[in-house]
């Protein structure tokens, strides 16, 4: 599944990272640079770079939980 996120900062990122980092199935994200692991700090923050960029989460994972856990990251 693919949501539109937007990270405004580097505490975003960490911020982003962090919750990445407790759900245990791929999380990525993709922009015009490239693609990073979200479960990456460092790829994160070049990343973050990029402001608005794509989330895109295993369809493994359920969506009602990654919709909560990125609430405040996903442009509706």
């Amino acid at each position: 599944m693919t949501f539109n996120i937007k990270i405004n900062s580097s505490e975003d990122a960490q911020a982003l990272n962090a919750i990445a980092t407790k759900i245990p199935v791929d999380i990525w994200i993709h922009g015009k640079q490239g693609t990073a692991d979200a479960k990456s700090l460092l790829g994160l923050m070049l990343m973050s770079m990029e402001r608005e960029v794509k989330l895109v989460v295993d369809d493994e994972a359920d969506e009602k939980h990654i919709r909560k856990a990125f609430k405040d990251f996903i442009i509706e």
